[in-house]
């Protein structure tokens, strides 16, 4: 369901508080970039790829709806969590230490009010926060016109935390405003 917000997208986002910062830097070669932002890029440092599946392991082309980049902090266990979990849900998974973190989400369009736990990139969408896998595959299935999707801040039942339980309010953000893309 895809409601338009019309005004004060970003106070209801901070109302419902839903606002989760935390801080990262970013590998130079994989710079998040969209057609009107580009990251500044700073302090280059780890980065980890790890397979998802069986066809990574054996050789396979892994499908670009099956790759995603994780920037995240090196000391938060959540980020790692997701990870893994996107990993069990068929993911090949590149995760990057980014010290800006915040500051790279801002800039590919993640509304301020609404940054994730930690940013990704999936088939040319970013998606901010511990969103479920099945929200992301209809993402990449549906390809709406829009810049990415967010779960915002660190909600306890998203997957990275204790495990997807109850409902999760994900929203969908463009260069001409937020909506909700999925509450369920």
């Amino acid at each position: 369901m895809n409601t338009k917000f019309t005004l004060g997208a970003a106070a209801a986002l901070a109302a419902a508080g839903l606002l989760g910062v935390a801080t990262l830097g970013m590998a130079q070669d994989d710079a998040p970039t969209t057609g009107t932002a580009t990251a500044t890029v700073t302090d280059a440092t780890t980065q980890t790829t790890t397979a998802g599946n069986a066809a990574e392991k054996t050789g396979i082309s892994v499908p670009a709806d099956r790759r995603m980049t994780i920037w995240r902090d090196p000391n938060c266990g959540c980020c790692d969590a997701y990870a893994d979990y996107m990993e069990g849900e068929g993911y090949q998974i590149t995760r990057i230490d980014d010290r800006d973190f915040d500051k790279t989400s801002i800039s590919v369009g993640v509304p301020k009010e609404g940054l994730g736990c930690h940013l990704a990139k999936v088939d040319g969408y970013f998606v901010s926060g511990l969103v479920p896998a099945e929200i992301v595959q209809r993402l990449t299935r549906e390809r709406p016109d829009v810049i990415g999707i967010t779960l915002p801040g660190m909600p306890r039942n998203a997957p990275g935390m204790a495990g997807k339980s109850g409902t999760l309010k994900t929203y969908a953000f463009a260069d001409d405003g937020v909506t909700v893309y999925s509450n369920e």
